[in-house]
């Protein structure tokens, strides 16, 4: 009896180690199979693929596909109506979209995360992808991979490789747009346009390529271009032209202020920069051939975003940093002519050149103890971790220290030229230039601070940018499986100096404009002291030679700034000479219309030592007055005086004009006004240029923001903007340097407004904005010749012009700021001004140029 019990509970034992082992083994199969992917099987997929290629300056690829799965076979098709951050609707779309692929999607852009919805029997799910054909390479997005053309084949080839929904039933539809191509396959609908394939499997559809597309020249250029050695070429005939400006303004800074004609004999007076080698004109000249040979540098040794061996392009890197800041010498200033040199002046002078050598050799110091220290940061020689092994602490370390004291280096340099420039220039403020001589240490140590911010600034933004690259490259990729991250980033941080460094010169022509700002007020303070000293009649504007640099200085704000919107860079150095040559063209035509050039030489109103400008207030108040009452006397409200005796006392303010001009009459329809309204606000160009700039600047702050939003607003630069190293620092030096032209604008406006021509501010608005059209219509067809879009060009004009017109109004109520106790507004004071010179018709026009811009900014917005 035991022996049967016995046996009895053995078998029962051995059935429940049976029924164990079957249900592991099923559990280890699910396990291996955790997407259930022969049940995908169910669902039906709509692919397209399509190219668009007009209006764009890279051809523009965008894949779409929906997915639709019976919920009942599919136990995982609810959970992909979770929230995107939760791992169910994660492991949900990773098996639904990626399955087994843990390849990096790098040429992968996604508007939006994939959009599930459900209508209880099959949920549908929606996922969006798009890429730029920007560089010959092969490009993957959604269930599409875009081979680039390889040896004898000119085309490139578009493949179907999905990685899930192999055995699905797939539509396909592919937009050829315009392109050249030729299908493969069993299609079912094709023209000239458009290829279709519908109800069959992947494999059924394209058992190879499905389509060989031919880019048309306009886009297989822009590929060959960026390879190509005439890049780099176009970008150095940039810097060969504004070293060039700069080198002319700085010999001519070197001779004696003046013509020989109107020099007086005797010993040769020297003002500021036109002392020889102590003055202004050696610095620009150094600096114009600095900046050429650092450019040639960055394009030798930098061209590479990522290169073999970045040893030597950190010390080359740090070496011409520190050369750059020892040679701009911002201790250096000439002493006063013929005065000794006082043992305060020298001890002063040494202290801050010791303060400054100090703090630039310490940073250079500790950016060449990482490059040669290498194994006190776990760091390899060539700096580069080759194997996919993430930098330690101490190698993180390293690469911050080096990248952050070698973008240092190089943003002291821009420093101290920039201070350099400006202080010889007479352009800095006394009270920081004295803070400067009692306290070195101080001044250097804050902008020491300062200069550590902004390259913090740039680390930050690196990171960030290289995080979101990660992500987007990884993305729907098993955590568990993706390695190599932070070997990702070890290889962002040792390229960071190279990525900064290049983006930081870019905006080195800054500081040419500063010295042809510092040249031309020097020019200014040399001729205003020949006037006053020889009591010769004050210029209505800068002198001839002058007349270059202000051209020049148009053409560094505004017209490199159009540029940008001009399709290639090769063409940055012919823009340059083009915008500089227009503007003179148009004032060499323009002088003889100018109302004081008609008008001859108020000697009354600008001698020196003589109160014309005060007379002549006086009198356009009586004209003013005289109009207004001849105005009333029409209208029957004379109050007892005739309109004879108002016309004769007119004709009395005509003769005491036609009396104060030297050559010849007036014409008679230049008024008191008019000539009152043409000298401008100021007694001399160059306030009145200040007062130009100041303006515009403030003017044009709205606009900058405008123009950001829209370029933002472009598909491929909000794509690109969370991804590229330099996009926030990009957006805050793209206000600046949008508020840099419109100042430069404004500037220009104001030095050239007594020889700019029209009777009416608007006019010279007008005038100088057709400086820039010019060249911008040569760039606008050439765009339209390459099928780009010239749109951005014509809305940076427009709102030129606009603030222009804004300041050339303003500037007219500043000239007869003495009137303005009588009004109660700015704007009634505006309004009594051109109330005989049209003002209804200033804000029609005024409007329609409101209106332009709102129309343009609309189909800015509605671009897909």
């Amino acid at each position: 009896m035991r022996g049967v019990r016995w046996w009895r509970q053995l078998s029962l034992l051995v059935l429940a180690f049976m029924w164990w082992g079957c249900g592991s083994a099923e559990a280890h199969q699910k396990g291996n199979d955790v997407c259930q992917a022969k049940r995908l099987d169910a669902g039906t997929v709509d692919a397209a693929i399509r190219f668009r290629q007009h209006g764009r300056n890279f051809v523009e690829v965008s894949s779409d596909m929906t997915v639709e799965i019976p919920a009942r076979e599919w136990s995982m098709a609810n959970q992909l109506t979770f929230s995107e951050k939760s791992a169910d609707y994660q492991k949900a779309m990773r098996c639904l979209l990626r399955g087994p692929d843990q390849a990096l999607r790098t040429t992968e852009w996604r508007p939006t995360d994939p959009v599930a919805t459900s209508n209880g029997d099959r949920v549908k799910v929606v996922y969006k992808a798009i890429t730029w054909i920007r560089a010959p390479q092969d490009y993957r997005l959604g269930p599409w991979e875009i081979k680039k053309p390889a040896g004898k084949r000119k085309k490139w080839e578009v493949f179907l490789r999905p990685t899930t929904l192999r055995e699905s039933r797939w539509s396909v539809e592919a937009e050829l747009g315009d392109l050249d191509f030729e299908h493969y396959g069993q299609t079912s609908f094709v023209d000239k346009a458009t290829v279709m394939w519908t109800t069959q499997k992947p494999a059924d559809i394209c058992p190879g390529k499905c389509i060989e597309v031919d880019l048309p020249w306009q886009r297989s250029f822009p590929l060959l271009w960026d390879q190509s050695i005439w890049k780099p070429a176009g970008i150095a005939t940039w810097w060969v032209c504004a070293s060039g400006v700069l080198a002319l303004a700085a010999q001519r800074a070197r001779r004696p202020y003046g013509s020989p004609a109107a020099v007086a004999p005797g010993p040769v007076r020297r003002v500021g920069a036109f002392g020889g080698e102590q003055g202004l004109a050696q610095p620009v000249l150094q600096w114009a051939l600095l900046s050429g040979a650092v450019a040639l540098t960055l394009l030798l040794f930098l061209r590479e975003p990522e290169p073999e061996n970045p040893r030597s392009h950190m010390l080359v890197c740090i070496a011409v940093g520190l050369t750059l800041v020892l040679v701009a010498r911002p201790w250096h200033r000439p002493a006063a002519p013929r005065a000794p040199v006082s043992d305060d002046w020298a001890r002063r002078h040494r202290r801050q050149a010791y303060t400054v050598t100090g703090f630039a050799s310490l940073m250079a110091a500790a950016g060449i103890l990482v490059v040669l220290g290498h194994g006190l940061f776990d760091l390899p020689e060539s700096l580069v971790l080759r194997k996919p092994k993430a930098p330690d602490v101490r190698g993180e370390v390293g690469y911050i220290l080096m990248g952050l004291t070698t973008v240092w280096l190089w943003l002291a340099a821009m420093a101290a030229w920039t201070w350099r420039f400006a202080r010889e220039g007479g352009l800095v403020p006394a009270g920081w230039s004295r803070k400067w001589d009692d306290k070195p240490v101080l001044c250097v140590m804050v902008v020491s601070a300062l200069l550590g911010m902004v390259a913090g600034g740039l680390l930050w933004s690196l990171l960030w940018a290289t995080e979101n690259q990660w992500k987007r490259a990884t993305w729907l990729i098993d955590p568990s499986a993706s390695t190599g991250r932070g070997n990702y980033l070890g290889k962002s941080l040792a390229n960071f100096s190279s990525t900064e460094l290049t983006w930081i010169f870019a905006y080195s022509w800054f500081l040419a404009g500063i010295a042809l700002l510092a040249l031309l007020k020097l020019h200014f303070t040399a001729q205003r002291a020949r006037v006053s000293s020889r009591m010769e009649y004050i210029p209505f504007g800068p002198d001839r030679p002058d007349v270059l640099l202000v051209a020049a200085l148009f053409s560094l704000t505004v017209g490199m700034r159009g540029a940008r919107f001009a399709s290639y860079n090769a063409q940055y150095g012919i823009w340059f000479v083009l915008n500089i040559l227009s503007l003179l063209t148009v004032l060499a035509a323009g002088r003889r219309w100018s109302v004081l050039s008609r008008t001859g030489y108020l000697f009354n109103m600008h001698r020196p030592g003589a109160n014309g400008r005060g007379e002549l207030m006086d009198k356009v108040h009586q004209y003013r007055n005289l109009n207004h009452q001849l105005k009333l006397a029409d209208q029957g409200r004379a109050n007892g005086v005739t309109c004879e005796q108002l016309e004769e006392q007119l004709r009395g303010l005509r003769r005491w004009l036609v009396e104060r001009c030297l050559k010849k009459s007036p014409p008679c329809q230049i008024s008191i006004l008019d000539v009152a309204l043409a000298w401008g606000p100021e007694t001399h160009w160059w306030p009145n240029a200040v007062r130009g700039a100041r303006l515009a600047f403030c003017f044009g702050a709205p606009a900058s923001f405008i123009l950001l939003y829209v370029e933002s607003n472009d598909r491929y630069n909000g794509q690109q903007l969370p991804f590229e190293p330099t996009a926030v620092p990009n957006l805050v030096a793209g206000f600046i340097t949008f508020q840099a032209a419109w100042a430069g604008a404004g500037f220009v406006l104001g030095a050239l407004w007594r020889l700019l021509p029209g009777r009416q501010s608007a006019v010279r608005a007008w005038s100088l904005t057709f400086a820039y059209i010019m060249p911008a219509v040569l760039a606008a067809l050439l765009t339209e010749f390459i099928d780009s879009s010239p749109t951005m060009l014509l809305l940076f004009s427009l709102v030129m012009l606009f603030i222009l017109t804004l300041t050339g109004l303003w500037m007219d109520t500043l000239t007869l700021k003495e009137e303005r106790q009588y009004w109660p507004s700015r704007f009634a004071l505006l309004i009594s001004i051109h109330r005989l010179r049209g003002l209804s018709g200033q804000v029609a026009y005024l409007l329609a140029q409101v209106a332009v811009v709102a129309g343009i900014l609309k189909g800015f917005i509605k671009i897909p």
